[in-house]
C-alpha cells in the first residue's frame, strides 16, 4: 500500500490529516508571515490609489484605472490570506506564499528596468521575495507547518 492510499484511509477513517504543530512560532516562519503581509499591504494599497485615481482623479482610461484597482485589490488577497495561514502555522498556506514570491520576481524584473524609482521598489521587492522563499524552504519553517519528509514506500 503507498502512502497516498494510508494517507486517504487515514482521512476516510476520521484520523486528522496532520497533527497540530505545537511549541513557539519560530522566528523565521514569523519573519515570512510577516514579508508577506506587507506585500499583501503594498499590493491593497497599490490597488486601492488605482482606484480611487480612477473614479476621483484624470487617468488617461478611467475604466482601465478602475478595472486596474480592482484587479490588484483581488491579487492582494492571496498574499494576505497566506500571511494570516503562516502565523497560524497552518500547513496549507506555505504553497499560496512560494507562489507569491515567484510572480513577484519576474515583477521586480519589471520594475528594475522601468528605471527612475522603480529601480529601487524592483530591488526592494527582489530582495523580499527571495528572502521570504528562503525562510520557506527552511527545514525549521517546515517543520513548524507541520510538513515532513515524505515517507518511504
Amino acid at each position: 500500500m503507498s502512502s497516498q492510499q494510508k494517507q486517504s484511509a487515514r482521512r476516510s477513517a476520521g484520523a486528522p490529516a496532520a497533527p497540530e504543530p505545537s511549541g513557539p512560532r519560530p522566528a523565521r516562519l514569523t519573519a515570512a508571515a510577516a514579508l508577506t503581509a506587507v506585500e499583501g499591504i503594498a499590493l491593497a494599497a497599490l490597488g486601492a490609489y488605482m482606484l480611487i485615481d480612477g473614479l476621483t482623479g484624470s487617468p488617461d482610461s478611467p475604466q482601465q484605472a478602475e478595472m486596474g484597482g480592482l484587479t490588484v485589490l483581488a491579487l492582494a488577497v492571496l498574499p494576505l490570506v497566506a500571511a494570516r495561514g503562516l502565523w497560524l502555522r497552518r500547513r496549507w498556506s506555505r504553497g499560496p506564499s512560494l507562489i507569491t514570491q515567484i510572480v513577484a520576481l519576474p515583477v521586480a524584473w519589471t520594475l528594475v528596468h522601468g528605471g527612475g524609482a522603480l529601480i529601487a521598489a524592483g530591488v526592494v521587492l527582489a530582495v523580499a521575495a527571495l528572502v521570504v522563499l528562503v525562510l520557506l524552504v527552511n527545514p525549521t519553517a517546515t517543520e513548524a507547518l507541520g510538513i515532513g519528509p515524505r515517507e518511504n514506500p
